[in-house]
């Protein structure tokens, strides 16, 4: 029997199976799809049996370090230098059921959480969070104190991707499965939700989650903080602005010079 229908059957020896898939990054949450609106599609099976594990687990101390106690389904992730990935002294966790590809530079103290795929070359700097289920591809730098909001249930939402090559700017956030598509940048202090328009200066456009589509910021989009002025009643009045990201350009020689020193960082 398959893996995905042992799983929906609730097997605890499929949800160790899925836990082995899940670490060597040959099995994800969500993957791409050229056929979908997004350019990804959803594997709720996974995301169903990342909850199953959770059910089954029973809550135990981990060793070492300061006091933990969590799910035994769910250690930290092994990981050894083989693996390639740079794990800086300092406080950071990696969960099992996550995949951290080789390259990946880990500052303290970050988090990644099980379900997530971490693609190679990327940068977590320090209090960087990747939430459940996230998908982060390569080359990505994830600035200090960055949360990439994780998307468990419901099980057939799309996570929060962030593709290849974009840099997230210091204290973003990016929530409730919104997509950036490759090269794009986020200014720091960039908020992305499924409730917050973007607005688009240089196509004449803006970008809102649509019934069942999520947000997706277009490749290679620079996304600043902006505001936009309240029209009517008392905010009118009072002169106050909602906060609002706003597209100001896209992605040039320029741009790439100014990001070109997160390749000297890693």
């Amino acid at each position: 029997m398959p893996l995905s229908e042992r799983i929906e059957a609730g097997e605890p020896e499929a949800f160790e199976e899925l836990l082995v898939e899940l670490n060597a990054g040959r099995v994800r949450s969500a993957e791409p799809d050229a056929s979908s609106a997004t350019g990804w599609r959803v594997n709720t099976w996974v995301k169903k049996g990342i909850l199953l594990g959770f059910k089954l687990g029973k809550v135990v101390e981990f060793p070492g370090g300061l006091p933990a106690f969590d799910k035994h389904t769910y250690p930290l992730k092994p990981l050894t230098a083989a693996a390639g990935v740079r794990i800086v002294p300092g406080g950071s966790s990696i969960r099992s059921g996550s995949y951290v590809g080789p390259g990946v530079t880990c500052m303290p103290p970050m988090f990644i959480n099980t379900g997530a795929y971490v693609d190679e070359g990327t940068m977590v700097d320090s209090h960087a969070l990747v939430g459940s289920c996230a998908q982060v591809g390569k080359r990505v730098h994830l600035s200090a104190a960055a949360q990439i909001g994780g998307v468990l249930e419901p099980v057939g939402a799309l996570p929060v991707i962030i593709e290849d090559e974009v840099l997230v700017g210091g204290n973003c956030g990016v929530y409730e499965g919104a997509v950036v598509k490759r090269r794009a940048v986020l200014g720091a202090g960039t908020i992305l939700t499924g409730s917050t328009p973007v607005y688009d200066l240089v196509r004449n456009q803006i970008y809102r989650r649509q019934g069942d589509q999520v947000l997706v910021i277009p490749e290679g989009a620079v996304v600043v903080p902006g505001s936009r002025a309240v029209s009517s009643g008392p905010g009118r009045d009072w002169n106050l602005s909602l906060y609002t990201p706003v597209i100001i350009k896209y992605r040039d020689e320029k741009t790439d010079q100014g990001t070109r020193l997160e390749e000297l960082l890693r």
